[in-house]
C-alpha cells in the first residue's frame, strides 16, 4: 500500500511488489559469502574430477574378502562430464551411446558409473542446500517475519525466492561449464562433440538451465516446511532429488535438440507456479517462527 498526497491508499501492482522484493534478495545473494563459495566449488569441481580421475585412471583396487578387482573409470572426452550422448526421451528413436563419447552408457541414462554420477548433474543437489540456507536465514533471523508483517505478501515473497533461486542455479551451472573447459585442457582430454555438434551441447546447457526451475521450486517448499530448521530443509530436499535424480540425464542429455529446450522451459514454468502456489499455501497455513 502506498499514500498519496491526498491521503488515500492505493495498492501496488504484483509486477511493482515483486521488483521490490527481487531488489531486496538479488543484494542479499551478491552480497553473502555463500553464493560465491559455490560458485568457486562448482567451478573447481570439474577440474579436480578430470584431472584426478585422468591420473588414476586405470588403477586396479583389490578386495581383500572376495578377491574381486575393480578397475577405476575414467573420462576419455570432456563433455562426458556435462552429460553423455544417447539418453534422449523426447527423441522417436533414441541413438545407440558413442562408446568415446558416452563412456560405455546405456541408453536413457541409466548406467551408474563414475561417468555417470561425477558430472554437472550433482549442482541441482548444491542449488538444494543454497535455497535451504538462504531461506532458512529469513526465518533464523525474523527477517520474514517482520517482513510479512510490514511489507510483503507472501506470494511476492514465493516468487522473488523462485527466481533467486533459479539465478543462483544457472550461475552454478555456468560456473561448472567454464571448470569443464578448463580442466579438460588440463587433463588432456579430447572436446569432440561427435554427432551432437555444437548446437547439441548448447541446447543440452539451455535445457539443464530451464530444468533447475523445477528443482528450486521443489526445494524452496521444502525450505519453507523445514523454516529455520536448515538441516530439516536440506534432508527433505536431497531426499527428493535423489528420487529425481534419473531423470536429470534423460531430459538434457548431450544431444538434446529444440524439443528439450521447450519441454524443460515450459515444464519449469508450470512447474513454479503450480509449486509456488503450494509453498505460498504452506506459508499462510503454518507459523512464521
Amino acid at each position: 500500500m502506498t499514500r498519496t498526497r491526498d491521503n488515500r491508499f492505493i495498492s501496488k501492482s504484483f509486477a511493482k511488489r515483486l521488483n521490490s522484493m527481487l531488489r531486496v534478495d538479488s543484494r542479499r545473494m551478491f552480497t553473502t559469502p555463500l553464493f560465491y563459495i559455490m560458485c568457486g566449488i562448482a567451478f573447481a569441481m570439474p577440474i579436480l574430477i578430470l584431472v584426478m580421475t585422468t591420473m588414476t585412471a586405470g588403477t586396479t583396487i583389490d578386495n581383500p574378502q572376495t578377491g574381486a578387482q575393480t578397475t577405476m573409470d575414467m573420462f576419455t572426452n570432456t563433455w562426458q562430464i556435462i552429460a553423455s550422448e544417447g539418453g534422449n526421451m523426447f527423441s522417436m528413436a533414441a541413438p545407440a551411446a558413442d562408446a568415446d563419447m558416452a563412456g560405455g552408457a546405456a541408453a536413457m541414462g541409466m548406467n551408474m558409473d563414475m561417468t555417470a554420477m561425477c558430472n554437472i548433474n550433482l549442482l541441482y543437489f548444491m542449488a538444494g542446500v543454497f535455497v535451504c540456507l538462504f531461506v532458512s536465514e529469513d526465518f533464523r533471523s525474523g527477517y520474514a517475519k517482520n517482513l510479512f508483517t510490514v511489507r510483503a505478501r507472501k506470494t511476492d515473497y514465493v516468487a522473488s525466492k523462485t527466481i533467486v533461486g533459479f539465478i543462483a542455479g544457472a550461475m552454478f551451472l555456468i560456473c561448472f561449464f567454464v571448470g569443464a573447459v578448463i580442466g579438460g585442457s588440463v587433463a588432456g582430454l579430447s572436446f569432440d562433440l561427435g554427432a551432437a555438434g555444437v548446437s547439441g551441447l548448447v541446447m543440452c546447457m539451455l535445457a539443464k538451465i530451464f530444468l533447475m526451475s523445477v528443482f528450486v521450486a521443489i526445494f524452496l517448499i521444502m525450505s519453507v516446511i523445514g523454516k529455520h530448521r536448515a538441516w530439516m530443509s536440506i534432508l527433505l530436499s536431497l531426499f527428493l532429488g535423489m528420487l529425481l535424480f534419473m531423470m536429470i540425464p534423460m531430459m538434457t542429455p548431450l544431444d538434446s535438440t529444440v524439443v528439450n529446450v521447450g519441454m524443460t522451459l515450459v515444464g519449469g514454468a508450470i512447474f513454479s507456479v503450480a509449486l509456488g502456489a503450494v509453498s505460498n499455501m504452506i506459508l499462510k497455513k503454518s507459523s512464521l517462527v
